[in-house]
């Protein structure tokens, strides 16, 4: 039997390795990769020289890269890149971690993502401000019309489905309040103080129709996963938790009329494409967590994924489905909005908590089948994982 074709060859995530996570000064996106890798190859029960795949991705912040290998003491690698498809990132490099440990091109893979925005004494806006070119072409018309950054161009997407659809702000808030409501529960959350309705809709107004409590936190922080064979992983320190299923969508929508920008997002491919590999249905799914930089993401990946009828994703939100006493768990650590913001690695990390039954208070009952997306760009791009403690039958 090739490798391809032999079941004890089906991915599998053997390790997590999360640091210190949010305000945590002091210390480089590098030295954050590093940690994590560490933490994660420690949660395995593996040495680092056992990993033979690396594959890192950087966020605002910058600093790692290839070098990560010489940082780490890693020798005779058979597989190195940087990735790099914004917040989709992630499920990406589980993705093709699942696919080099399947194929036999390599045993033991390590996916990192790490950044070091936050300065002390300095803001979380600044944070993302960026250098502060002279922006060109489109960009500039942009830029003219006082469209910078991601906070604008979510909100013409969100702005686009509340004319189309009729969702509202008040919509948008019940997901911010339901993932508090979980992140009270997690010792590894930012935000750990319940919000109400009330208190999103008094927020400060940061991009029409975004408040402050529709957007996402920044951090400070690193998280890596370790992806081997099932085989291997069966005889770790860890739980396995397989990789049944995956599936990617880059949309490409122009930034003019007539495309569906804020109308469909990649989801709407990937998370088929990502069920029929795993051989799953919706109504298998126990867990979900979703990319959540803003509100509006949450809603239209769960429309997407079919979980409700295009447009009724407001009228779904606000039903009191989500939260710790709804039917969908749903970004059960709090997510990016009240957990930490590490791209995709945050929706994933909760994903393997969950999976192996270790999230304490917050742990949901039923967790055999665990549905993670990862979102980036202005919904740009898209990547779906279905993960399970059980591998295939």
């Amino acid at each position: 039997m090739t490798a391809t074709h032999n079941a004890g060859r089906g991915p599998a995530i053997a390790g997590l390795g999360i640091t210190e996570m949010g305000k945590v000064y002091g210390r480089s996106a590098a030295q954050f990769a590093a940690d994590a890798v560490r933490r994660a190859a420690e949660d395995a029960g593996l040495a680092l020289s056992d990993i033979d795949g690396l594959l890192t991705s950087q966020g605002v912040g910058g600093g790692v890269g290839l070098g990560l290998q010489r940082d780490l003491g890693l020798r005779g690698l058979k597989l190195l890149s940087e990735v790099q498809a914004y917040g989709s990132t992630a499920g990406a490099m589980v993705q093709y971690a699942s696919m080099a440990v399947r194929s036999g091109m390599a045993e033991v893979v390590a996916c990192v993502f790490a950044d070091a925005p936050l300065k002390e004494k300095g803001s979380a806006g600044a944070a993302y401000a960026g250098p502060g070119r002279a922006p060109s072409g489109w960009r500039g018309l942009n830029a003219a019309a006082g469209i910078a950054g991601a906070n604008p161009l979510y909100a013409l997407a969100a702005r686009r489905h509340m004319d189309t659809y009729g969702t509202t702000s008040e919509q948008l808030a019940h997901i911010a309040v339901a993932q508090r409501e979980w992140a009270v529960k997690n010792p590894l959350a930012q935000m750990r103080s319940p919000i109400t309705v009330e208190d999103h809709q008094a927020s400060r107004p940061i991009a029409d129709p975004f408040r402050l409590l529709d957007c996402c936190l920044v951090s400070n922080g690193g998280v890596a996963v370790i992806v081997t064979t099932a085989e291997r992983a069966a005889t770790l320190r860890r739980p396995p938790v397989h990789v049944l299923g995956w599936g990617q969508s880059h949309p490409g929508y122009p930034m003019r009329r007539g495309s569906d920008f804020g109308l469909v997002s990649g989801a709407a491919t990937a998370g088929p494409e990502a069920l029929k590999m795993a051989g799953l249905s919706l109504d298998d799914i126990d867990v979900v967590e979703l990319y959540d930089c803003y509100t509006f993401t949450v809603l239209i990946t769960l429309e997407d994924y079919g979980f409700c009828a295009k447009g009724e994703g407001g009228d779904f939100v606000s039903s009191g489905v989500l939260g710790p006493a709804g039917t969908l768990p749903l970004n059960t650590g709090g997510g990016q909005l009240s957990s930490y913001y590490m791209w995709g690695m945050t929706p994933l990390s909760e994903a393997i908590i969950q999976a192996r039954g270790e999230a304490g208070e917050r742990q949901v009952a039923k967790h055999d089948a665990v549905l993670v997306s990862g979102n980036g760009g202005i919904l740009d791009h898209h990547s779906t994982l279905v993960l399970s403690p059980h591998a295939h039958a």
